[in-house]
């Protein structure tokens, strides 16, 4: 199927480069020059890609960013001047999948918007296909369709972010995942620096889960590295 890209970029020459390379790998386009026009365009279009410029007038790319990820999941990369840790870092945590830093090659554009393509949709299928209606663990099952926790058939509530980072350690028991990989994969959120917020997170799912939270069963720290489930053979039927 073919995908449609949205650009989006204050500057003509830069739309029309990239409209041209576009097309010329076979993709649909649709073109903005400001951040209006582009939420517009998004809300009137089924859109499967966005490359955004930072610096536009009236909505720049970082207060549009915030629009579509209030409303849409489709991956978004950025493009600035701006080359910095701080500023990629700032759209990173914003949502942005991608950072390309002017002046760029077409080509590695190209090359970033396939893979992000590839990555959104083709893994997002395969995963979704295979994946099961529900993680059961020792007496503890987590519906995925429900978003619930059961333990002995009584429902246990969990906030998103519990419910994320309990799905991602139950799914590989045994496996020890790390702060960084846990605000990656879990939370899709940009690892930048240790702080409590996985702690806390532990602390109260421990609290649901545990009969003794001091003494944790199901989930386990390891100390320098990070956290792991608890595998079969070390919980009780």
């Amino acid at each position: 199927m073919v995908k449609t890209i949205m650009i989006v970029d204050d500057d003509p020459d830069i739309v029309d480069l990239l409209k041209l390379y576009l097309k010329a790998e076979g993709y649909i386009t649709l073109e903005a020059l400001d951040g209006k026009t582009a939420f517009d365009e998004l809300k009137n279009h089924a859109i499967d890609l966005a490359i955004i410029d930072i610096m536009m007038p009236n909505i720049d790319g970082y207060q549009l960013l915030q629009m579509i990820r209030q409303e849409y999941k489709i991956p978004v990369i950025l493009l600035s001047a701006k080359s910095q840790d701080f500023d990629k870092i700032t759209g990173l945590k914003l949502g942005a999948d991608d950072y390309i830093s002017k002046p760029f090659s077409p080509l590695e554009v190209i090359a970033r918007i396939q893979a992000q393509l590839r990555r959104f949709y083709e893994f997002n299928d395969s995963f979704s296909a295979q994946q099961p209606s529900h993680l059961k663990l020792g007496h503890l099952l987590l519906s995925h369709s429900e978003c619930v926790l059961y333990i002995k058939d009584k429902p246990i509530p969990l906030s998103a972010r519990e419910y994320e980072l309990l799905k991602l350690l139950m799914s590989e028991p045994g496996r020890v995942f790390t702060k960084k990989q846990i605000f990656e994969r879990a939370w899709d959120e940009y690892y930048i620096a240790d702080d409590n917020a996985i702690m806390v997170q532990i602390s109260r799912i421990r609290e649901k889960i545990e009969k003794c939270p001091r003494k944790p069963v199901y989930i386990k720290t390891i100390r320098g590295l990070g956290y792991r489930f608890a595998k079969k053979d070390e919980l009780i039927p």
